[in-house]
């Protein structure tokens, strides 16, 4: 549970406090403008200033702790993405083994629990979290992770807080820290969550598994509350790295037998790694094959594979392109099926992010927005991986959770359906559409796509069998994927089809 969702965690010790609930940077939503899984679409200052990891400070701490807290404060201060900047700054510190594994524990499992350790910060302190230096709280919180979450022993967990505060200047807060965490240490975690959490069923759950009320009462509108608590589990799992093979080039069977991996469960292209850097792997070093979740795989498969009315004159649409995967395998099968794919992206920087990933594959990038982009209609088929929320993959980037806010969803939505809108008017008669999501909230799929089909501009074909074995997708002719049924993100599809003439 977020602090800035319905009170729950909070509890002051004055009047004030009380009166005015604390709000943090971190915690409040900030416009989600990227594709799905929460990538931009270009411009979030997290993005730039995150190229260069920062010099090791001396904060009279180990190297994985030190690590672990200049992350915390610059996804703080600057939105970066704690899963680019937090392997980066390990590389380049050389910081390996035990200790990067300790350091990546920390740093994730600190930023997935934000709303939690600071609901037991709130209640610990004196004064409100606003009022306490920015760097002194994200020593806390780290203290308080170690604490709450690992088996950390109480006082090195102390010990190193009080000094990471000292290192960073403020010797007077060193007092202020030391009581908050000895307080903390005295509660078992169990008690600080019987405590704390809100007694309303969705937001207890949503607390308990660190989570913001509203992204919990998003997944029960779809899941039931039944299997709720497995959803937002599956949220703080690790999940297992993906690589798609690429068509043409090398077969999921040839991929897996040379890295010594599984093979995917519903992709033909999938491919299952449970260890290592993929980044080192020489079938992806020569673009042979790359990281891609399995649900995206079957999306941009599901394009090639859905049934238009009449030939496939060759012509395929990317609507929303970067930052590239899908385009990249959807470039593989249209270069077996001797088509081409136009790429459309808006940002001219994530559009070579495009031109680099698909290579020499028949696919042409060309930048602009996707609601006017200025190609000839007459495209047989068309993907739209419209920019969401990212809920589906919430797993992948600890800090996201946080950062994005319910109101947000619909901005997005009028975004979604003039895309949508574009793409119906960009495909030709008998084509196909298929509108995805990394998102399971029914704003973002199925109200998008009900929407448009009251218009009677498409018709919607049943999608289930684009994704063989695959059950548990949703009652409906859309796919809904989640990770703790399929292991995927919880990836949206639908395929619409334009009436021929």
């Amino acid at each position: 549970m977020s602090p800035n969702n319905n009170g729950g965690g909070f509890r002051a010790r004055t009047k004030k406090a009380a009166e005015k609930p604390a709000r943090q940077k971190t915690h409040q939503g900030q416009r989600p403008a990227g594709k799905s899984g929460g990538k931009p679409t270009g411009g979030r200052k997290g993005v730039d200033k995150q190229r260069n990891a920062p010099r090791a400070r001396s904060l009279g701490v180990d190297a994985a702790r030190t690590a672990a807290f200049e992350v915390l404060g610059r996804v703080r201060a600057d939105e970066a993405y704690a899963n680019l900047l937090l392997p980066k700054l390990l590389r380049q510190r050389k910081i390996s083994g035990r200790d990067a594994a300790f350091a990546t524990e920390l740093t994730y499992g600190t930023l997935r629990t934000l709303g939690v350790l600071d609901a037991v910060i709130a209640d610990c302190s004196s004064r409100q979290l606003p009022q306490i230096h920015p760097e002194v709280l994200d020593a806390l919180r780290l203290g308080a992770y170690q604490l709450l979450y690992t088996r950390v022993e109480a006082h090195a967990a102390v010990d190193t807080t009080v000094r990471i505060v000292e290192g960073v200047g403020q010797v007077k807060a060193k007092g202020f820290a030391n009581g908050i965490l000895r307080t903390i240490s005295r509660s078992t975690p169990q008690q600080w969550l019987d405590k704390l959490a809100p007694k309303d069923e969705i937001a207890g759950l949503a607390f308990r598994h660190a989570h913001p009320t509203w992204i919990a009462e998003s997944f029960a509108r779809v899941l039931g509350s039944e299997e709720l608590p497995d959803a937002l589990a599956a949220d703080s799992e690790r999940p297992t790295v993906h690589l798609v093979a690429r068509p043409g080039e090398i077969s999921a069977e040839e991929l897996a037998l040379s890295i010594g991996a599984e093979e995917g469960k519903y992709s033909p292209y999938a491919v299952y790694l449970d260890a290592g850097d993929p980044g080192e792997l020489e079938p992806v070093r020569s673009g042979l094959a790359a990281v891609q979740d399995e649900g995206s795989q079957l999306i941009a498969r599901a394009v090639a594979e859905a049934e238009i009315d009449g030939p496939d004159q060759g012509r395929w649409l990317d609507l929303c392109a970067g930052p590239g995967g899908k385009a990249a395998l959807l470039g593989a099968l249209a270069r077996i099926d001797a088509a081409k794919v136009d790429a459309v992206e808006i940002s001219e920087h994530r559009a070579e992010l495009i031109r680099k990933t698909v290579g020499d594959l028949p696919v042409t990038v060309r930048v602009g927005d996707g609601r006017d982009p200025g190609l000839e209609p007459g495209y047989d088929r068309v993907l739209l991986d419209a920019p969401c929320s990212g809920l589906g993959a919430l797993r992948r980037r600890p800090e996201a959770r946080w950062r994005k806010a319910d109101e947000d969803i619909a901005e997005l939505n009028v975004l979604q359906a003039e895309l949508l809108a574009s793409a119906v008017d960009l495909v030709r008669p008998g084509g196909v559409i298929v509108y995805s999501t990394c998102s399971p909230d029914l704003r973002e799929t199925r109200g998008v796509v009900d929407k448009i089909l009251a218009d009677g501009q498409v018709e919607e074909l049943d999608a289930h069998g684009l994704v063989p074995g695959m059950t548990g997708t949703g009652g409906r002719k859309s796919v809904q994927m989640w990770p703790h049924r399929h292991g995927t993100d919880a990836m949206f599809f639908a395929v619409l089809r334009k009436p021929g003439k």
